[in-house]
């Protein structure tokens, strides 16, 4: 395919613009709309929004349905992190006739936890003729797409672990507080009980490795306990005393009679002394692999924006990071 993309931008939060940015930067990619209900953003040029030296001559609007209504073949869709909360929103882009590549962490695999609706939201995609993915560096890559494509140089696999670990003091405030960064143990348990604070996208990664590895799981289970600081930490936005919280860390375990088959341990914390990536395989032969350098909000919009030809390029449906060809940076 070497005709130009044309793409409408849904939703320009941090994620949604970092997105934008790197593909503002291909010259693969037109940008022919743009979607968002900040009243501060309306009527911006989209350059000035995400943060380019130049405009791109188009305006960001709230009105939804005029700007679905342009010629596009892919929406980079960024609103939310949960799937029937958005699944509206890509309801309307279906029914427009528009690829979806999208960050929101549950439409990774929605068959996890929503398996009726994302049956919904696949029939629609095919009567329309579209593709819809959700990506992003975890769910979408890290946890899940990663360690699977390690086990192509496996006979058999016993068992897949994987441990995250994510510095968060240098990320953005809303990160930081997502983890519940500076708040009392006993806050912070209650917050998590009404599911305030955690990562969203475990039990996703958890459904997509098995997805991806053919298996059948029993059940999945999560959970989740604060990180507690043993010195004061000092982040752009929050003073965390000693005995405070400073992250998070969260387990997701897929089930398969009785047995853990698949392992994912992931700490969010601002006082993480080295953030990594670390995968065992359990198998013929065992693997293991240690990868530094990994950054979630930058390689976020990098497995966004490598995904979105190739979801302009699949079949039609609702799909994951494992019904699509090898992603690369191109």
């Amino acid at each position: 395919m070497t005709k130009k993309i044309q793409v409408i931008l849904y939703g320009l939060g941090p994620i949604g613009a970092a997105c934008a940015r790197v593909l503002a930067m291909r010259p693969d990619y037109e940008f022919v709309g743009a979607v968002d209900l900040d009243p501060a953003k309306v009527g911006q040029d989209v350059g000035d929004v995400i943060g380019l030296s130049e405009k791109v001559g188009v305006k960001v609007s709230d009105k939804t349905a005029r700007v679905l209504a342009k010629d596009a073949q892919l929406v980079v869709h960024a609103t939310g992190s949960y799937f029937l909360q958005v699944k509206p929103q890509l309801e309307q882009i279906i029914k427009q006739g528009k690829n979806i590549v999208s960050t929101c962490e549950e439409l990774s695999n929605p068959w996890a936890q929503h398996p009726r609706a994302a049956d919904e939201l696949n029939a629609l995609a095919k009567k329309h003729r579209v593709t819809v993915v959700g990506t992003g560096i975890n769910p979408g890559y890290a946890m899940d797409t990663l360690p699977v494509a390690m086990t192509a140089v496996c006979q058999q696999v016993k068992r897949v672990r994987v441990k995250r670990v994510v510095d968060a003091s240098k990320r953005r405030m809303q990160l930081q507080k997502k983890i519940g960064a500076g708040m009392t143990a006993e806050a912070f348990r209650e917050a998590a009980a009404r599911q305030e604070i955690r990562h969203v996208g475990l039990s996703e990664s958890v459904a997509l490795v098995a997805r991806g590895m053919g298996w059948t799981l029993d059940q999945i289970q999560e959970t989740i306990e604060p990180v507690i600081a043993t010195k004061r930490v000092v982040t752009d936005y929050f003073t965390v005393e000693p005995n405070f919280v400073t992250g998070v860390r969260q387990w997701g375990r897929g089930l398969y009679e009785g047995e853990d088959k698949i392992i994912l341990e992931l700490e969010m914390a601002v006082d993480a002394e080295e953030a990594f990536d670390e995968v065992w395989i359990e198998g013929t032969p065992d693997l293991h692999s240690l990868i530094k350098g990994i950054h979630g909000d930058i390689s976020t919009a990098a497995v966004v924006a490598n995904t979105a030809r190739r979801v302009v390029q699949a079949k039609p449906g609702l799909l994951t990071m494992m019904d699509l060809p090898v992603v690369s940076a191109r």
